[in-house]
């Protein structure tokens, strides 16, 4: 492709309106990925459920995160 048609493509595309160009963004980028792994999808879709019926079950372990920097600032000795 040549520099001009890039440009002109480009061009364009800024011109979209926000969701379309994140739609156009988001195609992109995967595009670059190669082909899916259909089983690596799969087992991160079990993990994700796994983790979240976790944290359902205990939200107790949940952390604010300002709780969690200012713990380990008192361990590293940091003020």
């Amino acid at each position: 492709m040549n520099t001009a048609k890039l440009e002109s493509l480009r061009s364009d595309a800024l011109m979209l309106e926000e969701p379309e160009r994140v739609e156009l963004a988001s195609a992109l980028m995967a595009s670059l990925d190669g082909p899916a792994d259909v089983e690596l999808a799969e087992a991160w879709d079990v993990e994700i459920c796994r983790r979240i019926n976790v944290i359902e079950k205990n939200p107790a372990q949940l952390l604010d995160p300002e709780q969690v920097l200012a713990r380990a600032r008192l361990r590293l000795n940091i003020s």
